[in-house]
């Protein structure tokens, strides 16, 4: 017997986004077959997005508390004498992706504002599960930290940012090192994160039942991959960061979703609980976005627009006025 959903009012997509997802072979669901699917044609060659750029790479391994190797990548600009880094997490609903994913965002922050570049691969669910992909950047960030003479970086200007799942897991890595008292945190960039496991909200009930870029099926399988189902009562909010009831003592924030998708209204949630414990975060909600956009399509009106002002505040945050030193939230832990 097929299941019956009702298809709810929603905001609809922005016309030339409409225009270029009509291409794509979109779906409603995931299962373990489509995962492994996915997750070979979800494999990101970084070559050409380095080809003809003055960028130098190289790759570590940190050790995990359990003996595992969490590979980390870093890319500075061949002149830069930036002090600043972006720790980059990669998004793929906790379930597929590796550190190259979406690299394009951070490297072009690394072009313009001539900040370090560190990816993570975390290991995924459903393999890893609960608190392990989290700790994984954990290890990374420790390690950034600990290297930071050799990265040529200030320690006091890590900014965290990830998309999607990497938003997510940035948000809850953030949470961490709060609670842990270190390492300090400048800044972290939320791009369309996924926060909540319950998938209780209006746009989760929105975008279901009809194929898209991420659903609220796809969204239920990705959080059972890595919480399994039922879920229980003890889910860590370093896993599901809208699960926090202390959102004080943050650094400054940026977070954008689009007005179309599953995660709009946890993430506009997420933004408020910042503010309402004294916080800073900057939100935007683009109108006709959907999931991802900006990656799937960053030659888009919108997109340029939502990708140019991200930079923009990123810029404001690494580079501010002479004299008025480095912004961070009057909450930020070191």
């Amino acid at each position: 017997m097929e299941e019956f959903i009702m298809i709810m009012p929603r905001p609809g997509l922005d016309p030339e986004l409409g225009e270029l997802l009509a291409d794509l072979p979109l779906a409603s669901r995931l299962d373990p077959d489509r995962l492994a699917q996915l997750r070979q044609l979800s494999v990101t060659p970084v070559e050409p997005y380095l080809k003809g750029r003055a960028i130098e790479r190289r790759e570590v391994a940190v050790n995990a508390p359990d003996g595992a190797k969490i590979p980390l990548s870093i890319f500075t600009a061949a002149e830069s004498r930036s002090v600043s880094c972006v720790y980059w997490i990669h998004g793929g609903g906790m379930i597929m992706g590796d550190r190259f994913s979406n690299i394009d965002i951070p490297l072009e922050w690394l072009e313009e504002l001539g900040t370090v570049v560190v990816t993570v691969d975390y290991r995924l669910a459903p393999e890893a599960t609960r608190v392990t992909p989290v700790e994984d950047c954990y290890q990374g960030l420790r390690w950034i930290v600990e290297h930071a003479d050799d990265l040529g970086i200030d320690p006091g200007r890590i900014i965290v940012a990830g998309a999607s799942a990497g938003g997510g897991l940035a948000a809850g890595l953030t949470l961490l090192a709060r609670d842990r008292g270190a390492p300090f945190v400048a800044g972290q960039v939320l791009i369309c994160p996924m926060l909540d496991h319950r998938n209780i909200t209006v746009s989760s009930h929105q975008y279901a039942g009809d194929p898209g870029v991420w659903t609220r099926e796809m969204n239920e399988f990705g959080w059972r991959s890595l919480l399994g189902a039922p879920a229980g009562q003890d889910v860590p909010v370093y896993c599901s960061p809208a699960l926090a009831e202390d959102l004080s003592g943050l650094p400054t924030t940026y977070i954008d979703v689009g007005s179309a998708e599953v995660f709009r209204d946890e993430d506009v949630a997420y933004a408020t609980g910042i503010w309402a414990a004294g916080g800073q975060a900057e939100l935007h909600v683009w109108a006709g976005g959907c999931h991802g956009f900006d990656a799937l399509h960053p030659r888009a009106r919108i997109s340029a627009t939502a990708r140019r002002t991200r930079t923009d505040w990123l810029a404001r945050i690494l580079n501010p006025v002479p004299g008025r030193g480095f912004e961070h939230s009057a909450g930020a832990v070191r």
